[in-house]
């Protein structure tokens, strides 16, 4: 997937796939990105004074020893924190959790820890001269919202929305591929990439121009084929196969339960 940096066009970021299919990203504002931030203060302020607490023993021992300690175990907390968290949960802490807030790739997927380790070591720049001055000037001129340890990232930050999953991810799978364990465990092991696409394009596939969407299961289709080393079946088309394939990826739901929900970047 490539960037279309060109149509970064009313708080949206648009990616543009190699089969020039666009999908399109809502960009988290300053305002909620903000309480994002001050929930996540809140939470490493807590963690560090209970470290600090405890560190008192020591400081009452080895006084200059113990300050020194707790100054290094404050910025270890305030850094790892957003690091650790945003690597482990694909670009969210607690407050962007709690926002509903995602950091992703300009391409459109999820970050890792190269990622994220760069956005946040960061953000002693974007502090300057105090509370975020550089970082909120610079999302407020910027066209994608990103401060200076997203540019250097090349990350965006992200609003989530929630679909309910299409009654074609949803069916039973009693019978056909999707009772075939040879097909389950093939699909189980595509990349984390293939996943998301796959299950993105199944979701917002009613949002694209017919064109579009025969082009995108078209290159889906052939590009599944040669991730799960099979063929599909003459009798399905290419977005049907590609459904099927979501589909595995998706948890059968209880058919006494509510349809689930699937969240979504966008």
């Amino acid at each position: 997937m490539t960037t279309a940096t060109d149509t970064l066009l009313d708080g949206t970021h648009t990616v543009l796939t190699p089969e020039y299919v666009e999908f399109r990203f809502t960009l988290a504002g300053i305002y909620s990105r903000f309480l994002a931030w001050l929930l996540d203060g809140l939470i490493v302020g807590g963690i560090s004074m209970a470290i600090m607490m405890g560190l008192g023993v020591v400081s009452l021992a080895f006084e200059g020893f113990g300050s020194a300690l707790g100054i290094v175990v404050f910025f270890l907390v305030e850094w790892g924190y957003s690091i650790a968290l945003e690597t482990a949960w694909s670009g969210q802490t607690v407050g962007k959790r709690a926002l509903s807030l995602r950091v992703i790739q300009e391409s459109g997927v999820r970050i890792g820890f190269y990622h994220a380790a760069l956005r946040n070591l960061a953000r002693p720049v974007d502090r300057l001269p105090l509370f975020y001055l550089v970082g909120g000037l610079s999302a407020l001129v910027s066209g994608s919202h990103q401060r200076l340890g997203d540019m250097l990232a090349g990350t965006i930050v992200v609003r989530e929305r929630r679909l309910r999953v299409p009654s074609a991810l949803g069916a039973s799978g009693e019978e056909g591929l999707l009772a075939d364990p040879l097909f389950v465990s093939r699909v189980k092991r595509l990349s984390t990439e293939e996943r998301e696409l796959v299950l993105s394009a199944a979701m917002r596939r009613e949002e694209l121009r017919m064109e579009a969407r025969l082009r995108l299961f078209s290159a889906l289709g052939a590009r599944l084929q040669d991730a799960l080393a099979m063929e599909k079946p003459a009798h399905l088309s290419d977005e049907k196969w590609t459904l099927l394939v979501a589909a595995a990826l998706v948890p059968r739901p209880d058919a006494r339960a509510p349809a689930p929900r699937a969240r979504v970047l966008g």
